[in-house]
């Protein structure tokens, strides 16, 4: 990495895992930047634009109501300028929920561990009031068929334990495969939250399965997660050893990685493309472009996309990438999460686009995809956009740990914001009113 995350405190965990937000998406939009700049009047440059006037792109966690998933639409108007980008949960929710199913009917002979006729598994939630992890349990159930309606929707509340299949907000969906007939059974969930308060806490993962699985033992057959860093840590913990599929879902390097050990598969958001998009949309507002430029219509340098990669909603003010499952069939395509895509890889013209200095800030220091594989994307992509960005990271846990870094936001020229809960958007947009 050419240059290093700037971090005060590094601890766990972030929603939209992952994140970005689920919405129904319809076609239609640490390198440490230098702080110099020339002074006028105690202020840089890039003063000369308030601050309220400046482009905003939230990303990885749409502005929007936690409990309700009701989107923040002023924080998305915030002005002419400010968008969202992120990727279609509930299309990936989907992927995953199904990914998990065609796993079970392709190895109905050998996935029943002791032969009950029960296919039971246990889920890892990220956090409960995330728009992501309710799609992603949601699609998981929908899926099996052991979703049980709530308020018009399909229940995302944490089970604990259901042993005897008993539980009011999950019910025993059911598989038949070459005449044999399986009950499917959601065993036990819970929302990955450690005693400081992250979420989506891969090392809570890691104890809560061995909980299950002493709980529950040779009644595991599938274990399944919210994302990667969850997925992973239990597959470490103790599904690698006892051969049993974990599905995770980010396309993290090391879970795509251990496909070829034994983990069932994982989604791909398409980083890349969200990573392009986060930096593309200020870039365009930044030159007074077409926000569509090197998006949905080729730049001068060739940059574009396809609608196969993104979607576009007005409304909502929000780029949505689309997302693709991996598993053993293709998954030696997605070895390296932080490669760029290449045909939005094409250098712009400095004379055209020229250098402008952005302040971004991931939400978690310690959150691998987005430290990991988003932030190293970005890190090329701006290069390829001539934007000098002041990369934050966060502590997983409180927006203060992240807002009191923005002291001076009179120094930049746009700002990418990637925040601890959804609701918190205020916390932001007060700073540059």
């Amino acid at each position: 990495m050419k240059r290093k995350l700037a971090v005060l405190a590094m601890t766990a965990v972030l929603g939209l895992s992952a994140v970005a937000c689920g919405s129904e998406p319809a076609k239609d939009d640490s390198k440490k930047a230098e702080t110099t700049g020339k002074e006028e009047g105690g202020k840089t440059e890039a003063s000369n634009v308030a601050n309220k006037d400046k482009p905003l792109v939230w990303f990885n966690r749409q502005p929007s109501n936690s409990s309700t998933g009701e989107l923040d639409k002023n924080a998305l108007n915030f002005n002419k300028d400010t968008y969202y980008v992120g990727f279609d949960a509930n299309q990936g929710a989907e992927l995953q929920g199904q990914m998990v199913k065609e796993y079970i009917e392709k190895n109905a002979d050998t996935i029943d561990r002791n032969g009950d006729g029960v296919i039971g598994y246990v889920l890892a939630i990220g956090d409960i009031g995330h728009n992501d992890s309710i799609a992603r349990t949601r699609g998981v159930r929908k899926a099996l068929g052991t979703g049980v309606e709530k308020d018009g929707n399909i229940n995302s509340e944490p089970i604990g334990t259901n042993v005897d299949g008993k539980q009011a907000a999950v019910q025993d969906g059911s598989l038949e495969v070459g005449g044999k007939k399986f009950v499917v059974r959601e065993l036990g969930s819970q929302e990955m939250k450690n005693s400081a308060g992250a979420t989506w806490d891969a090392a809570t993962a890691g104890n809560s399965i061995g909980t299950w699985s002493s709980s529950f033992g040779y009644q595991i057959d599938v274990v399944v997660s919210n994302n990667d860093g969850m997925g992973m840590s239990m597959f470490n913990a103790w599904s690698k050893e006892n051969k049993v599929p974990t599905f995770g879902y980010d396309a993290n390097s090391d879970a795509v990685a251990a496909i070829a050990e034994g983990y069932g598969g994982t989604i791909s958001q398409h980083a890349d493309v969200q990573a392009y998009l986060t930096l593309r949309v200020l870039r365009n507002a930044l030159d007074g472009v077409d926000i569509d430029t090197g998006i949905g219509t080729a730049d001068e340098a060739g940059n574009v996309l396809s609608d196969k990669e993104y979607v576009y909603n007005a409304d909502q003010r929000s780029y949505y990438a689309l997302n693709v499952a991996v598993t053993a069939d293709n998954y030696k395509e997605f070895t390296d999460s932080t490669k760029t895509f290449e045909p939005v890889s094409k250098q712009l013209d400095e004379s055209k686009s020229p250098k402008k200095k952005v302040w971004l800030n991931i939400y978690n220091a310690s959150d691998n995809f987005l430290s990991s594989t988003y932030q190293p994307l970005l890190e090329k992509y701006d290069d390829f956009l001539n934007l000098d960005v002041e990369y934050i990271g966060g502590d997983g846990q409180t927006e203060s740990n992240i807002t009191n870094r923005l002291g001076n936001p009179s120094q930049y020229d746009a700002f990418g914001i990637n925040m601890v809960k959804t609701d918190n958007a205020a916390s932001y947009t007060a700073l540059l009113q």
